[in-house]
């Protein structure tokens, strides 16, 4: 309970802040940021929002807030083709090269049993969600930005969402993908 209070009262702070970041451009002129400024702001802006959901995700299962039949990937290819287009594989790569290649992390999301294939599609979802409010509230906030006039800010907000956002949501789609292709086979194992 205290962690939920705790994770709630975090994420509200980082949506005020949010708030603020974008406040502070409605005073501010293109030609005051040099590249340094654009590539911080456009990261805090990124990592605020983003942060806003995470955290609410840590505390509640957010991912409930979307039917099942949005989890439900329906076009294979269409995944399988983003995923290799976008590069995706190399996201993946870094991902586990720095964070999840730890045992200790991997270990919260998938234990190697039936059980843990379950647990793992949940924090999929749970991921995803996340991922997906941030890339839709970022790219809402990315073209107020750019009505502003701050053009610089937009582009690397943008591309800085595309990475941090975008790839995670076709990463999780993609571990749903092959999570359904292992039940497959061990419904056909029984």
């Amino acid at each position: 309970m205290v962690k939920k209070l705790f994770l709630s009262l975090g994420s509200i702070f980082l949506a005020y802040r949010s708030v603020e970041l974008v406040k502070f451009l409605d005073n501010t002129y293109a030609s005051q940021f040099n590249w340094i400024g654009v590539v911080a702001y456009s990261f805090a802006l990124n990592l605020f929002i983003t942060g806003v959901f995470a955290l609410l995700g840590f505390a509640f299962i957010t991912s409930r807030i979307l039917p099942d039949s949005y989890y439900k990937i329906n076009n294979i290819k269409v995944i399988t083709s983003l995923y290799r287009i976008l590069g995706v594989e190399y996201f993946r790569f870094l991902l586990l090269k720095f964070f999840w290649g730890k045992e200790k992390n991997r270990k919260k999301y998938f234990s190697g049993n039936k059980t843990g294939l379950e647990n793992f599609e949940t924090q999929t979802r749970q991921s995803e969600f996340g991922h997906l409010a941030s890339f839709i509230i970022v790219a809402i906030v990315s073209f107020y930005i750019l009505l502003k006039g701050q053009i610089e800010i937009f582009c690397v907000s943008s591309l800085i969402n595309v990475i941090g956002n975008l790839y995670p949501i076709v990463l999780q789609r993609n571990h749903r993908i092959q999570i359904e292709r292992l039940k497959l086979i061990l419904d056909k194992k029984k």
